[in-house]
């Protein structure tokens, strides 16, 4: 079938889901409405996507230019004659494809777009409610962002959760080694406001007091960078941070298999491909407690929660971490049983198609 594939750009996440596709022998076609405002992906688009040219893909999204892309994906969708279009997040590219009469028209969350970006404003919230009351089908990874979903309108009989997953083949545990020196903090949350890294920095200042070998790497980077590295800088720490910038996906197990423990300090969240990645490559989780991150991590099981937003308490669960070094491994290893249960990227999309099949069939 011909499949429409529409993203706000072009990201590890949209690899995936592309590649998917069309290893399903499907033909697809790419739209991006946003373009690559920070590259983060290093691969190429997968073989045989045509990627399309049109108004969108050329710089951020703003409602003011919501009439002209609208006109023009309403051109795409009759000049490709898609069988099936595939569009999120919620309030961007769902909404377009919805007012351009895209059908049948899967609708796809990100986590963000109803855990935050439907709080931002009257036409947020519209947008929300008038994409998922006309949507065909709708998918998420995470419960929460399902219920989240049919609270704004989306029928829960056409709904259907599963997580993205991810390759358990590459993101594998580590070969046991003697026992190292010191002990690593992880955290490669992208360094914007929704990812709490600046509770990280300020918990990380107050156990590196009481701990003079501890380490933390922090990966990506973000409009939050002046303030992270302030906080780090100012409680004298900032010595005993690498920062090691944009990871590219080949490198990225090597940097998780660096650390004893991975911290996610996220304010929101659905199903946490970091997190899932961690998990895969058998690393004890400390994560916030938000809903998402409840429906992964079992306290004292394959890692703890803290309370979101306290660094004291975070600060409190990693000495506590620390104290209990000998027991990682063993946390670890339910760690990485978890990933294999749920966090299986190959069988997870087998579930996309079968949606796929589903909205067609009912055509």
């Amino acid at each position: 079938m011909r499949i429409l594939y529409f993203s706000l750009g072009y990201s590890t996440h949209d690899y995936r889901f592309l590649k998917a596709i069309s290893d399903g022998g499907h033909e697809v076609f790419f739209a991006q409405l946003e373009g690559n405002q920070r590259q983060v992906e290093s691969r190429a688009v997968p073989e045989h996507v045509h990627q399309v040219i049109w108004k969108g893909g050329r710089g951020p999204f703003t409602w003011g230019s919501l009439p002209a892309l609208v006109a023009d994906f309403k051109r795409i969708v009759r000049d490709l004659k898609p069988d099936l279009v595939h569009a999120g997040p919620i309030q961007t590219c769902a909404f377009i494809a919805i007012l351009a009469g895209a059908k049948p028209l899967l609708t796809m969350s990100w986590g963000f777009d109803l855990m935050d970006d439907v709080h931002k404003g009257w036409m947020w919230e519209f947008a929300t409610k008038y994409t998922l009351r006309r949507s065909n089908f709708f998918t998420s990874d995470a419960n929460v962002t399902k219920d989240k979903a049919v609270a704004y309108g989306m029928d829960s009989e056409k709904t259907i959760v599963f997580p993205w997953g991810v390759d358990l083949e590459h993101f594998s545990k580590k070969e046991e080694r003697g026992k190292k020196e010191g002990f690593i903090l992880f955290c490669n949350r992208s360094w914007e406001a929704r990812y709490g890294v600046d509770v990280l920095a300020r918990a990380f200042v107050k156990v590196a007091r009481q701990h003079e070998d501890i380490r933390l790497i922090l990966l990506n980077g973000g409009s939050q960078g002046a303030n992270i590295r302030r906080i780090l800088q100012s409680g004298g720490v900032e010595e005993y941070v690498t920062f090691g910038g944009q990871i590219s996906q080949t490198d990225l197990p090597r940097w998780y298999h660096m650390a004893d423990l991975y911290i996610s300090p996220s304010h929101v969240d659905g199903s946490s491909v970091s997190l899932m990645e961690a998990l895969a490559c058998g690393l004890p989780c400390l994560v916030s407690d938000i809903p998402a991150n409840k429906e992964w991590v079992f306290e004292d099981e394959n890692g703890w929660l803290f309370r979101d937003g306290d660094a004291d308490h975070l600060a409190e669960k990693i000495l506590a971490a620390i104290r209990q070094r000998e027991k990682l491994p063993g946390v670890g290893e339910s760690a990485r049983k978890s990933a294999e249960m749920r966090a299986d990227w190959k069988k997870n999309a087998e579930a996309l198609m079968k949606v796929y099949e589903t909205i067609i069939k009912k055509k």
